[in-house]
């Protein structure tokens, strides 16, 4: 039986990985650390007693020689990932766990089959954009006194007209936050260095992921849990910017089908894909379906403030890995549905968003623009 490593394995995208693998009769082992911010009570219990669960970081070469033992595919998922400015951390869990994973598969002769590396949209960075008059832009970061005068699109840097924002493909990376920039890394590290060895490697670059097992206690973990607790404890959900920026969310289940095509398909082999949802949703669109799915009328409101590093529109271009059959079964509505039922089994629900704010703050992620915005209609 083929035995296939998954890094990160304890967390909701990599145990719902699991739970595909084990479908299709695979061996399954896992490394995770058990991050206590994101497993404050260790092992999760949705995890398969069947797995082969071992304990570790992925920066610990011996860690990763027990994890390696007897392994024909991984999928590396562990990453680190926070608002917070841990530059140095981005790179060395993200970008070097990566080079080890390599390093010891060659020094070792490892039979390793093939890697899937888990990359983000972040790699894009602000995305492309299309001028009426001047065509397709790829901007870079919005400058941050431009953010804090309250002013969001962006502009044609011939015309001055605003930007529309356009799905992007594959083709174009500018990532611009220490994340982005790790992922975007660990991706040549693999790509490149699994050409050289003869290891075939995939890399997918995911849209939002949202849906069940999605950590209650990570606070990096996305609008759709923070939104969740705030309105499961009857207080309004808090929009950033103007809530008018584009995002597009794929369910876990979409993103676990497009894992098991990859690696059963060779024709993959040495590409990247975006793994993406169906349209585009504002987050003020996004907060109003939060609320109807908790059963709140609250409105969503503003307080006029931005977090450094955000991107304006993202909405990712899936047709690359359309043309090989993997297609996104669940819209937006659904994925919430799916959230919020799970957070409800969870008994008492946690509302650390204030928390995060103060620290957020403390370390100037989070700050005031010039005008404090009315709340959102």
């Amino acid at each position: 039986m083929a035995r296939v490593l998954v890094t990160g394995g304890a967390g909701f995208i990599g145990s719902h990985t699991c739970d595909t693998l084990l479908a299709h009769g695979y061996e399954v082992r896992v490394l995770d650390c058990l991050q206590p911010r994101v497993h404050p009570r260790g092992r999760p219990s949705y995890l398969p007693s069947q797995i082969d669960f071992q304990q570790g970081d992925v920066r610990d070469r011996h860690a990763w020689e027990r994890a390696l033992a007897g392994v024909h595919y991984v999928f590396h998922l562990a990453a680190y990932q926070d608002y917070m400015p841990d530059f140095s951390t981005f790179l060395q869990v993200n970008t070097f766990s990566t080079a080890l994973l390599f390093e010891l598969i060659v020094e070792q002769c490892l039979p390793v089959e093939k890697i899937v590396l888990a990359s983000s949209q972040a790699v894009y960075g602000e995305g492309r954009y299309q001028c009426p008059e001047h065509g397709i832009f790829h901007p870079g970061s919005r400058p941050l006194e431009q953010l804090a005068r309250g002013e969001w699109e962006h502009l044609c840097r011939r015309c001055g007209q605003g930007l529309a924002p356009v799905p992007f493909d594959e083709s174009v990376v500018h990532p611009h936050t220490a994340y982005g920039i790790s992922k975007y890394a660990a991706e040549l590290l693999g790509l490149e260095l699994g050409r050289r060895y003869g290891i075939p490697t995939v890399a997918l670059r995911y849209s939002i992921v949202q849906g069940p097992r999605n950590s209650l206690y990570n606070a990096y973990s996305g609008i759709c849990r923070t939104f969740t607790q705030r309105l499961l404890n009857h207080k309004p959900a808090v929009v950033y910017e103007d809530g008018k920026q584009l995002r597009d969310y794929v369910h876990v289940l979409d993103v676990a089908a497009a894992h098991w095509l990859v690696l059963s398909r060779p024709e993959c082999d040495f590409e990247v894909f975006n793994v993406g949802g169906t349209r585009g949703v504002t987050v003020l669109e996004f907060a109003h379906l939060v609320a109807q799915a908790c059963g709140e009328d609250l409105p969503p409101v503003q307080r006029g403030e931005f977090r450094v590093g955000d991107t304006r529109h993202t909405v990712s271009d899936c047709w690359k890995l359309h043309r090989l059959g993997w297609q996104p079964r669940y819209q937006v509505e659904r994925i919430i549905a799916d959230y919020v039922d799970w957070v409800r089994q969870q008994g008492t629900i946690p509302d650390t968003y204030e928390q995060a704010a103060r620290e957020m703050k403390q370390h100037g992620v989070l700050r005031p623009a010039a005008a404090h915005l009315s709340p959102a209609s």
